[in-house]
């Protein structure tokens, strides 16, 4: 059986206030002939469909769109949602669509509930394991610790107990909306963070025959079996260096694969530069990029007069700024954001306590801060769901 793995479509962003409604529908395209002309027996969207939980207008529509192009290419598929759907607004209608071979599974109790495909050498079961907030969804899997390796982990002994009462040779197919151990992240996913950890094992998926993963914005292969297609687009500039793809998985007769990487159409080049003004508005070697959309970071001692002004008479597509005089860390005229980068909000509420208390929380306090940030990110979505 030959598998189309995608996800991350995210459809209804924008890329610095860039619309890229354009360029998501030309994917939806792209897609549609792959599944043509590489006569592709199922696809697979492994999550965050939308960009949000109450998406635009223009986003609905053109989902809308691929589904109907989907279901005229009678080729079946199955969609799950992600932390950025809101899983109940994506599933309305599910049992209807369903009718049209259009497979979208949002509700966690239904993990253990595949979609059962046939082709020459027999079943291949295609289980859905949508976005697992683990607040949310501790009560239903029967899990005393509100925690991504449980959450998952009690999804999957559902799979595996499911898949043993199928006869046997039967194929596995598992969607899931994860950070897994291994997997490098981007700037523009959303922190899942659950009791400081964000990441679950590989290990967690044994079992079964192919894991097609979703939520980290990078193609990349986790284990044999266990893959992220990444984003068809770049959603921030840390994307600068991905080549954007899909997956395409060949399932043979035993369970072994072969795996294919069909890229992504480009609507421009991203890069980042980094330099003195006069300097990047003079070197030769940045030619290649006047046509890309830019990141410049000005590293200029004092800032310079109408930096982005000058700087888009020679790169007319510059759509970020950043302005980063090379000074030692401890200077006190380095930014407050530029301290903060790259730590996590229990990190910097740790070193605020520090700072006004003249030491850092104990175990037990950290404890409270860690069980106050995840109480507010399941609140937040409860909020999003019931908007």
């Amino acid at each position: 059986m030959r598998v189309l793995h995608t996800s991350d479509w995210h459809l209804g962003r924008a890329f610095h206030r860039v619309n890229l409604l354009g360029a998501q529908a030309e994917f939806i395209g792209h897609l549609v002939a792959t599944v043509r002309e590489r006569e592709v027996d199922a696809v697979v969207v492994s999550g965050d469909v939308y960009d949000r939980a109450v998406p635009p207008l223009a986003a609905i529509e053109l989902f809308d769109t691929a589904l109907h192009r989907l279901a005229d290419l009678g080729v079946p598929t199955v969609m799950i949602s992600g932390n950025h759907d809101s899983a109940r607004r994506l599933g309305v209608g599910a049992g209807l669509i369903g009718r049209a071979g259009i497979h979208l599974r949002t509700e966690p109790s239904a993990a253990g509930t595949p979609v059962v495909l046939r082709d020459a050498h027999g079943d291949v079961a295609f289980y859905g394991l949508p976005y697992l907030e683990p607040a949310l969804v501790k009560d239903e899997f029967g899990v005393d610790k509100a925690g991504h390796e449980a959450v998952l982990g009690a999804a999957m002994d559902r799979v595996r107990a499911d898949l043993a009462t199928r006869a046997r040779g039967t194929r596995s197919v598992v969607l899931a909306h994860a950070f897994v151990t291994g997997g490098q992240a981007s700037d523009s996913e959303r922190d899942i963070t659950v009791g400081g950890v964000a990441a679950v094992p590989a290990g967690v998926f044994d079992g079964v025959d192919y894991v097609a993963l979703g939520h980290l914005h990078g193609c990349q292969t986790i284990t044999e079996r266990v893959r992220y297609s990444g984003s068809p687009l770049a959603y921030s500039f840390s994307e600068a260096d991905h080549r954007k793809s899909m997956w395409l998985i060949d399932l043979d007769a035993d369970g072994s694969l072969t795996a294919e990487r069909v890229d992504c159409p480009v609507p421009r080049p991203l890069a980042r530069i980094s330099g003195a003004l006069d300097d990047l508005l003079a070197d030769p070697e940045l030619t290649r990029h006047e046509d890309a959309w830019i990141e410049a970071t000005l590293t200029d001692p004092v800032r310079p007069a109408d930096p982005m002004a000058r700087l888009t008479e020679r790169f007319p597509h510059t759509l970020s700024l950043v302005f980063a005089p090379e000074r030692a860390p401890d200077d006190p005229q380095v930014s407050y954001a530029r301290r903060l980068a790259g730590r996590s909000d229990q990190q910097i509420a740790q070193d605020f306590v520090a700072h006004v208390r003249g030491a850092g929380p104990d175990e037990h306090e950290a404890t409270v801060l860690r069980e106050a940030f995840d109480a507010v990110r399941a609140d937040d979505a409860v909020r999003e769901v019931a908007r």
